[in-house]
């Protein structure tokens, strides 16, 4: 069974209500009959009620099991107006910009979140939005998860090829949001993806913290870097298998392990990728998406307190369909 087929699986044990703020997007819509078709999650679909019905009816899209709501003519605007004020009223908000920005679909999706009267469990954007567009207002409202220091990003990442990761399936971390962690930071971006690992695809997470070179074959303030955040995460969580510094292929590749980095608790098996910086992050995935012809779900989210995932501007109606999945399991483990 394949890693989405099998996260579809654990969705529909325990199934939740997932928002959809780009619902006037033809991917979107088509993500959420996948997801209605497949009975795996609860679809509430944000926007103007007669271009996505009038889009879904122009494409043949199925629908009718989802629920739709208009901002504007929405029941709860004036509640969410005084929520969105109350929340950011000391921030400088005033309740002039509240009534413009609830109309916003991402901004009125974001407080159904917050809001305890609404069976409203994750969300999921970026396929027209930018990643700011989406986070941005996930932080303002629904602030970061209990206990967590940073919001970070991954990518759950699938190649063809079973002899790589946990039978093909790597988290790559992080790829979406934080530009140039400094060595704390990294390490927060390891010890979080290495705990996304184990909840999405339940086997032990195997971290390598990536760098240009493998156990000081090359000395700079960026292997520095990476090696003082390797020592971090040992002293964070000393239960956790993680190495660093590793060039990818000593990640990976055991007999290349043995060679270069003999005696590594990775054993060149790693399921965790930490990337030193965004730079690295987002050009490793995109390499391994396009030349690998892996299957690349995310940017999703960690460290926020209700499951909000960002997507990719070039993601497929496939990609769509599997991100509203992942949510949902999210969802059931908070």
């Amino acid at each position: 069974m394949s890693f989405i087929d099998n996260i579809k699986n654990r969705a529909k044990q325990d199934i939740k209500t997932i928002v959809l703020p780009e619902a006037e997007d033809i991917r979107t819509l088509k993500a959420a009959e996948t997801a209605l078709k497949e009975k795996y999650a609860k679809i509430v679909l944000i926007g103007d009620t007669e271009k996505i019905l009038a889009k879904a009816k122009e494409n043949s899209i199925n629908i009718e099991e989802a629920e739709i709501i208009n901002p504007t003519n929405s029941s709860k605007y004036e509640e969410y107006v005084n929520l969105l004020f109350e929340i950011r009223s000391k921030k400088g908000m005033t309740m002039e910009q509240a009534k413009e920005l609830v109309k916003d679909p991402v901004y009125y999706g974001m407080l159904m979140l917050k809001d305890e009267n609404t069976n409203a469990d994750g969300l999921v954007s970026g396929a027209v939005h930018s990643t700011s567009d989406t986070l941005r207002p996930a932080l303002q409202i629904l602030k970061t998860q209990e206990g967590t220091k940073l919001v970070s990003a991954f990518f759950v990442m699938v190649v063809p090829n079973p002899e790589f990761g946990e039978n093909g399936t790597f988290v790559y971390g992080d790829c979406g949001l934080n530009q140039n962690p400094n060595e704390d930071e990294l390490s927060e971006i390891a010890i979080s993806s290495a705990k996304s690992f184990e909840q999405l695809v339940q086997k032990e997470p195997k971290v390598a913290m990536l760098s240009y070179s493998t156990y000081g074959s090359a000395k700079s303030e960026l292997t520095e870097k990476v090696i003082n955040a390797t020592n971090l995460v040992k002293a964070k969580a000393p239960n956790l298998i993680v190495d660093g510094e590793l060039q990818v292929d000593s990640a990976i590749i055991p007999e290349i392990a043995k060679s270069k980095a003999p005696g590594s608790p990775v054993e060149g098996k790693a399921n965790v990728l930490i990337f030193p910086d965004l730079n690295a992050g987002n050009i490793g995935y995109k390499l391994t998406q396009r030349l690998a012809k892996a299957e690349a779900y995310g940017p999703l989210c960690q460290g926020i307190a209700k499951p909000v995932n960002d997507l990719s501007r070039g993601c497929s109606s496939e990609d769509i369909a599997g991100v509203i999945a992942i949510t949902a399991v999210q969802a059931q483990v908070k």
